[in-house]
């Protein structure tokens, strides 16, 4: 069974900013911890039940399809705030105290601006993606034995976009609305990864106090209270009647 998906990238690396040997920054304040943004989601269900594997589907065609469908969300959520992602806003792609750095095909370490870094993951996303010979969408065509690897460094790619976002754009995410969007969408990929193992927990882990909150199922709400009905005076008949004797 074929899932059709629509339709980039060299290797990076990561590095904490520690300049001159001296301890990082005081960590700022996260303001896409607090309960008020947290509890903004667009659904209300676990999503677990989303990135389990149906048994009726291959396994390479499930990640084939979230994959796909995870890299055009998160560019499409990425889009909403770029024009407030520029080289001199964001001169480095950071998130809580890492810097990534960009690693290109030879091996050449470069440190480019968020703008450029996204603009790198996103392109090297789609040609992965969109490549016949990677993910193909053709009955009876095998996916390279090389596929759960590249899938995984897809995966790798986009965190560091999601925590891009809530790093340095939350205040703009918040202005334009679109903390549930987002909130449900980093949720959402995190529980997948967590489910097959795509992306190492040294990777996520800046990002953990966020993904305990908003991976955690929010509680049914609470049931509303049926309307209490006025007590009827008992009816005569239903009195006991005293006799005089």
């Amino acid at each position: 069974m074929r899932f059709k998906r629509n339709g980039s990238y060299t290797l990076n690396r990561k590095s904490k900013t520690k300049p001159n040997g001296k301890k990082p920054p005081a960590e700022e304040k996260k303001q896409y911890l607090e309960p008020e943004f947290t509890k903004i989601r667009v659904v209300d269900f676990d999503l677990k039940e989303l990135v389990v594997l149906p048994r009726e589907i291959d396994l390479n065609e499930w990640l084939a399809s979230n994959t796909t469908t995870f890299f055009n969300l998160i560019n499409l959520q990425y889009s909403t705030i770029s024009e407030f992602c520029t080289g001199d806003t964001c001169q480095a792609m950071t998130a809580c105290n890492t810097i990534y750095y960009w690693y290109d095909e030879k091996g050449k370490k470069t440190k480019c601006t968020a703008p450029q870094y996204v603009d790198f993951v996103m392109s090297l996303c789609q040609k992965l993606v969109t490549d016949e010979e990677i993910f193909p969408t053709k009955y009876g065509k095998e996916f390279p034995n090389s596929f759960e690897s590249l899938v995984k460094k897809i995966c790798r790619y986009l965190f560091h976009v999601l925590a891009h976002l809530y790093w340095a754009h939350f205040k703009e995410t918040v202005a334009l609305d679109l903390q549930g969007h987002l909130n449900t969408l980093y949720a959402h990929f995190i529980v997948f990864v967590r489910e097959f193992n795509l992306v190492d927990p040294k990777e996520t882990c800046i990002m953990d106090d966020l993904s305990e909150i908003l991976c955690t199922p929010a509680p049914p709400p609470a049931p509303t209270p049926a309307p209490s009905t006025p007590a009827s005076a008992p009816s005569p008949s239903s009195q006991n009647h005293v006799t005089e004797r």
